[in-house]
């Protein structure tokens, strides 16, 4: 390892630090493989991948050889006050050449499912023939490398930006890339809404028909920072039936609503088993509550995905169900969604210039 002691480590903090003046080191840690993280606040408005290549060309001898794995974001200046600082935001602001259409998968709540819909959508999405692309904005939670089994991105595009990571023909972005496996991202909000607008934005995305978002839990500064950078074509709602998990998505719909993200759809996750032996479907969850939210909300139903083993086997293994078995059950639901979804954004449903969110 090629810090193996407090001194080291507080060396290549010092280093880092002397690299990126006038930035600062947020976080620095070593994971089990001995690989150092770095999470950088840059300077506002300095070119990335200078400075990327100047920690990488800077640090090397304190390394050792050890692997290097960077986070950097950047806080622009604020505004001068008076008039000039109350000018709303300009619709488009961070608006994504050559991606057609962004769609946010979400949920009002944890432990629904959402990242494994948001896998399998994007799948069913890219066997309609579109090119898709995925970015894993749950930032304190990110799961898409475990439930894809894509490896970490290296080097640069033509563009000069980032190449996403690929696995299954999607293109790619998590900060589960970046980050230590066996470490906590504990960051404060400025840090982690920086990260999301840079993998957003400075990852070589196009050209894509569609980018699916796999959003955090709940309601906060990364939707909200969604809302402001981008123009989502739409929301998809994850829920399982039962109504604890119902009311955290009435929330999220409410949220959805405030900053003018149309609903495409709710999707029913869990909402059956059937037993493989006898062939009777047991609701565990309860039954149609999701269906029923939907018709509410005056959204379409996107249809219900069983309870199946072999989806959350797959999803363990990196292996996950559209691409191994398209066919079972689960794999039908989402590419009977993808269906809906794709005529839905075809026939111009949920096009809109990006809102204008304004604190007065």
């Amino acid at each position: 390892m090629a810090a193996e002691n407090p001194k080291d480590m507080a060396a290549l903090q010092a280093a880092a630090a002397a690299i990126i003046a006038p930035g600062r080191v947020v976080e620095a840690q070593e994971d089990a493989q001995g690989a150092l993280f770095l999470v950088i606040e840059a300077p506002g408005g300095g070119p990335m991948p200078e400075l990327e290549q100047r920690l990488r060309d800077g640090l090397a001898p304190l390394l050792a050889g050890a692997p290097l794995k960077l986070a950097i974001t950047a806080h622009r200046p604020a505004p001068a006050a008076g008039p000039a600082a109350n000018r709303p935001l300009p619709p488009g602001q961070a608006k994504l050449e050559g991606v057609r259409h962004l769609i946010a998968v979400a949920a009002g709540k944890g432990g629904v499912g959402k990242s494994t819909v948001a896998v399998n959508l994007a799948l069913a999405l890219a066997a309609t023939g579109w090119r898709v692309g995925l970015l894993d904005a749950d930032i304190y939670g990110p799961s898409i490398p475990t439930l894809t089994g894509a490896q970490a991105p290296t080097g640069r595009g033509p563009s000069g930006k980032a190449k996403p990571a690929g696995a299954f023909g999607l293109k790619i972005m998590s900060i589960g890339f970046r980050a230590p496996a066996d470490a906590p991202i504990v960051w404060r909000a400025p840090i982690v809404t920086g990260a999301l607008v840079q993998m957003l934005t400075e990852v070589e995305w196009a050209p894509l028909d569609v980018l699916v978002i796999d959003m955090p839990p709940g309601t906060g500064d990364i939707q909200l920072t969604l809302a402001q950078r981008a123009a989502l074509s739409g929301a998809v709602i994850v829920s399982t039936p039962q109504e604890v998990a119902l009311a955290d998505v009435r929330r999220a719909v409410a949220m959805f609503d405030k900053v003018a993200t149309p609903i495409l759809g709710v999707v029913e996750n869990m909402a059956f088993f059937v037993d493989p032996v006898s062939g009777n479907v047991s609701h565990i969850f309860g039954e149609g509550g999701a269906r029923r939210l939907a018709a509410t909300i005056g959204a379409p139903f996107l249809g219900e995905i069983p309870i199946d083993p072999a989806l959350r086997a797959g999803g363990d293994r990196g292996r996950p169900i559209m691409n191994d078995a398209p066919d079972a059950a689960s794999g039908r639901a989402f590419r009977r969604m993808a269906s809906m979804i794709r005529d839905a954004l075809e026939a111009g449903y949920g096009l809109k210039p990006a809102p204008v969110i304004v604190f007065e």
